[in-house]
């Protein structure tokens, strides 16, 4: 089962992506997809459901993030060995766990915008993990059941911001735009093993930079999900994000590429949809409210 968000920003109406592909508007059964529609029992309720019968929405409609209610959005650096051994890095004994501000999210062909000073805006597509059920302190061998499903990530990061300036890694993860979700979230019965085998792949401009593999993970989502889980509470909405492939834009050489304004950026995963971006400068002049 694939649960998607239609409609203009700020007023999507929630949907399924049926057999055929066609998107299903299911707002005259539920409000939209919140965080109560994720539990065990209601995606199953879901996944049964006959749309055949509820309105087509009409192909080009806008796609937003396909979940709201967020509290928390996590993620992990460092966690693929192809991206350790191009980045000239040890293995990580311990994942590294950083926030993005809710603030970030977007939707999966929204605008990304450069923030204002912005020099180094790099791509990362990840593996999105979208908790279902609370969790404190999980077995890992129990993890993947407060899992409701997977979605596509770009975690966008501003690397100046978020290694030249001292502090936390946080400063550069959560400018506006940087973390674009979507197109649909992917209900955990179709992934019952996230580890075996999703493609991970992200072009700019037509050229493809990065084409991993979640079996290339240093951490799997049941161990992230397990660990995280005894640093804080997981709540059903969470989204982590579980880190990136090799080919990031920080890493190119003879010399980094970062993006520009005016690029494309086109990223996705057979199992999780596509995502389309066009880059941006930060709108002038600044303003507050």
């Amino acid at each position: 089962m694939k649960l998607v968000r239609c409609g203009a920003a700020g007023a999507e109406r929630p949907g399924i992506l049926d057999s055929c592909g066609v998107i299903r508007d299911v707002s005259g059964l539920v409000r939209d997809w919140m965080p109560a529609q994720l539990s065990a029992a209601e995606m199953a309720r879901w996944s049964r459901l006959d749309t055949s019968e509820f309105p087509v929405v009409p192909p080009g409609t806008r796609l937003g993030m396909p979940l709201t209610g967020v509290r928390k959005f996590l993620g992990i650096g460092m966690n693929f060995h192809d991206f350790a051994r191009e980045a000239g890095r040890a293995v990580p004994a311990e994942p590294a766990l950083f926030t993005k501000a809710i603030s970030c999210l977007a939707g999966p062909d929204d605008d990304v915008v450069l923030p204002r000073g912005s020099v180094k805006t790099d791509w990362e597509v990840e593996l999105g993990v979208v908790i279902g059920r609370t969790a404190r302190c999980v077995d890992p061998a129990r993890a993947l059941e407060c899992v409701a499903g997977y979605c596509l990530v770009n975690d966008l990061s501003e690397r100046e911001f978020q290694n030249d300036r001292g502090g936390t890694w946080d400063k550069g993860k959560g400018c506006d735009t940087f973390g674009p979700i979507g197109p649909w979230l992917v209900s955990a019965d179709e992934i019952p093993d996230p580890q075996a085998g999703i493609d991970l792949w992200l072009e700019v401009n037509g050229r493809r930079y990065q084409d991993g593999n979640t079996r290339e993970m240093i951490f799997p989502v049941a161990e992230l999900v397990a660990r995280i889980s005894c640093y804080m509470t997981l709540e059903p909405g969470d989204i982590l994000t579980t880190g990136t492939p090799a080919g990031v834009g920080s890493s190119v050489k003879p010399a980094p590429v970062y993006l520009q304004p005016g690029d494309v950026m086109r990223l996705g995963s057979s199992r999780l949809g596509v995502q389309t971006h066009r880059v941006v400068a930060w709108p002038e002049p600044v303003t507050t409210g």
